[in-house]
């Protein structure tokens, strides 16, 4: 393996919005080190427009396939293109064996990674993690772009988007939004499922308090989430801005920025919002902060710690989903 100064770095990037925003710390770890380095991130189409707002990415490449297919011609193909790029090394992220054949097709010399699906050979600077040294989902990023067993450094750079004024203005105008009054943002969806989904009464129930205290409620969310939102309007009496569906990523980002304050499950959206640097309330029921944080010090962590918790499972198992139905804010 060659010694010599890493200059160009392909990133296999997560499969979830949320991840790939923590990603952004081995980002700008990695610039760090080396403020010339080139970062490629390996990343899934829709997390594309994500990617633009980090500064820290040179080149965006989609990955053809979706979460959980194999591919391997495909992934072939695309490591036999990569060739040509000449990267020094490529760090994957996913734990997954497929995750790692793309650099490995694409001849990286270097390929760092944890052990996960035992991807000895397709991985040639294997990682077994350490639990204890690195609890967090950010550290394990972290780690990658650091030597064997080094520690984490304590004043690492969270995660810091940029915002499109250009777009901002143009979505404004698309969805003719007012800005008169004070923007508190709610983001009620949670693509990993049910379980991580604040009820829509109780949503509802702090979005009329707030919009009787004269601000402007706006509800996000990809179209999926639709039917929660459109729920928690109803109940406000249609008085909230419902956007679900009606935003690309790149747009709900511009439009979180202007938010005074953000309310949200635990949630790709959650974490946009904190690399925003927006005050946040963050709701957590299956999962925990002990592992998956909002990275900022403007977020309030909001859980019962119930004995259930955390429980990592997308529909509550008990079936009674207390720790969130009890939880208000």
């Amino acid at each position: 393996m060659s010694l010599k100064m890493i200059n160009k770095i392909l990133i296999v990037g997560p499969s979830w919005v949320g991840d790939m925003v923590m990603a952004q710390t081995l980002f700008k770890l990695l610039k760090k080190s080396n403020n010339d380095v080139v970062i490629d991130v390996l990343a899934p189409d829709f997390t594309l427009g994500l990617l633009e707002r980090m500064p820290e990415v040179t080149k965006k490449i989609a990955m053809p396939l979706g979460h959980g297919t194999l591919g391997i011609k495909s992934r072939y193909q695309l490591g036999k293109i990569l060739r040509e790029e000449n990267y020094d090394q490529a760090i994957i992220l996913p734990n997954s064996f497929k995750s790692a054949l793309v650099p490995w097709f694409a001849k990286i010399p270097k390929r760092t990674g944890f052990r996960g699906e035992m991807r000895y050979g397709v991985l040639n600077d294997l990682r077994v993690l350490d639990k204890e040294r690195y609890p967090l989902m950010v550290d394990r990023f972290m780690a990658l772009g650091l030597p064997k067993g080094a520690l984490i450094p304590e004043d690492f750079a969270y995660p810091l988007l940029t915002v499109s004024e250009d777009n901002l203005k143009n979505i404004i105008n698309k969805l003719d939004l007012k800005q008169d009054r004070e923007i508190i943002a709610l983001c009620p969806g949670a693509e990993f499922g049910s379980a991580k989904r604040w009820p829509e009464d109780h949503y509802a129930k702090f979005a009329r308090k707030k919009l009787d205290a004269g601000a402007s409620v706006w509800i996000f969310g990809s179209p999926k989430d639709a039917p929660v939102a459109k729920k928690i309007n109803e109940l406000t009496g249609g008085d909230c801005e419902d956007l679900t569906g009606k935003t690309s990523l790149c747009d709900a980002i511009d439009l979180l920025s202007l938010a005074s304050l953000v309310i949200s499950n635990d949630s790709g959206l959650m974490h946009v919002a904190a690399a925003l640097d927006k005050p946040l309330m963050a709701i957590y029921g299956p999962t925990t902060a002990d592992f998956t944080p909002p990275l900022t010090d403007k977020a309030e962590i909001h859980s019962l710690q119930l004995a259930c918790q955390p429980c990592f499972q997308r529909e509550c198992p008990l079936e009674h989903h207390k720790c969130m139905k009890e939880l208000t804010l």
